[in-house]
């Protein structure tokens, strides 16, 4: 098998993204698809269709996708069983001014596939929904304190610890955040405000693998200190497992939130957890619009009956370990400074900041993200920096080979340009942007 490189063309793109920043602040509404997340200039900035594992920007490009919308399509764009699920209830109606049955059937659904779903909030968003976990665990515990372990979003009781423009710091004094694989960071928390914490809400996998007994650890620290443990499932849902990574691990968090996985792409999330905490949400103010909205519920419940009729999950753990050991061997091979962290069913692919036994300045690392990033777009394979992998049950041996094909070319070439010293001539953007890092 033989990747065909090829000299992309972006006209059409360059005229709409010319456009598109006279009305949108940063072109797109997701910080981590903007151009500067990728290789601008280089890079596909508009997708126009997708299908499977394939999408074809708007000057009829191909690729390989492993970015996969940034979690959400699991399943694969155009997931059959799901579109015709949309449209069927699109013929029945969008929205009513009463509950639809949906609901409560989905929510069924996920009390037989999730440990800890015993009830169900239905939101449309991840921030949303961790937001609501919280809430949900204050009014249960009377308490206000939270530890926290990972990415939460954009709302302002989690992003004032890293990103604090235009939010009250008085919110930072609420927040407290422990390391990964660290117990003692977290019961050192906990024993300095005793019975002041609500929550411990963590990541269960993110760009590291559990310790072996970390998470329970995590559970029983929770518990001893009177917190409840709530798991942010929003990537590792319905991907490790059908019932996440609680089900995984075999460690039931008392609340989890659910977003990217659940709808294979339509916009939805859920607070699942303990009847008695869930009960709280009678008693706090939560309530949108469009929580109950069909489409997205049809598409969920379409979702799930695929997850427990197949071997969705068994297939991406599969397509990840022969993606990430196709890629390390090269890694390897060229000792190129990147590396594949976490699980394989969603690795991490990160920086290393080393070559030739040598440190990498920034900016040469930010080169070598640009030049892996263009370079593999001309292979007609899409990836990102600074995150997350994700394999979906439509990729192929066939379109993990390529990827990794793809890859030998690139890193291969781009060892050679290091070693001469030349990347920085290769890279045709003088100022490089960061771009939005989750990891």
């Amino acid at each position: 098998m033989i990747t065909q490189k090829r000299k992309l063309n972006f006209d059409k793109a360059l005229a709409l993204a010319s456009r598109a920043q006279q009305f949108i602040p940063g072109i797109t509404q997701t910080a981590s698809k903007r151009p500067e997340a990728f290789a601008p200039g280089a890079f596909p900035d508009f997708i126009e269709r997708a299908q499977g594992s394939r999408v074809w920007d708007v000057d009829g490009n191909e690729y390989i996708d492993f970015v996969m919308a940034c979690g959400p399509v699991t399943l694969g764009y155009c997931y059959p069983e799901v579109d015709h699920a949309i449209q069927t209830q699109l013929a029945r109606g969008i929205i009513f001014s009463r509950p639809g049955a949906l609901e409560a059937e989905v929510a069924e659904l996920l009390a037989e596939i999730v440990p800890s779903a015993e009830m169900t909030r239905f939101f449309k968003g991840g921030a949303e929904a961790n937001s609501a976990a919280l809430r949900l665990a204050r009014a249960f515990t009377g308490r206000t304190r939270v530890a926290s372990c990972g990415y939460r979003g954009w709302h302002d009781q989690w992003a004032v610890v890293h990103t604090p423009r235009g939010i009250p710091h008085c919110l930072a004094e609420l927040i407290h955040e422990f390391k990964y694989n660290d117990l003692q960071s977290l019961e050192t928390l906990l024993e300095n405000d005793p019975h002041q914490f609500a929550a411990v809400i963590i990541d269960p996998v993110s760009a590291e693998t559990p310790q072996e007994n970390f998470l329970r650890g995590v559970q029983a620290l929770a518990h001893k200190h009177g917190a409840l443990l709530i798991f942010d499932e929003i990537v590792t849902g319905f991907r490790l497992a059908p019932g996440g990574a609680q089900a995984y691990f075999g460690v039931t968090p008392d609340l989890a939130v659910f977003a990217k996985g659940i709808a294979n792409g339509m916009p939805l999330s859920a607070v699942v957890g303990r009847r008695d905490v869930m009960q709280m949400a009678t008693q706090v103010f939560m309530t949108l619009t469009y929580g109950d909205e069909q489409l997205s519920l049809a598409a969920a419940r379409a979702t799930l009956n695929v997850l427990r009729t197949q071997d969705v999950c068994g297939h991406i753990w599969r397509a990840g370990r022969r993606l990430v050991q196709g890629v390390k061997q090269i890694i390897e091979e060229t000792g190129t400074p990147f590396a594949f962290r976490g699980v394989e069913a969603m690795p991490a692919f990160v920086a290393t900041q080393q070559f030739a036994g040598k440190p990498l300045t920034g900016e040469e690392q930010n080169c070598a993200w640009y030049y892996l990033l263009a370079e593999l777009a001309q292979h007609g394979i899409l990836w990102r920096k600074h995150s997350l992998i994700l394999p979906s049950y439509s990729h192929t041996e066939q379109d993990i080979d390529r990827a990794v094909e793809a890859m030998g070319y690139v890193l291969s070439d781009l060892r050679d340009l290091l070693a001469a010293g030349k990347l920085r001539q290769a890279v045709p953007v003088t100022d490089l942007p960061i771009g939005f890092k989750r990891l």
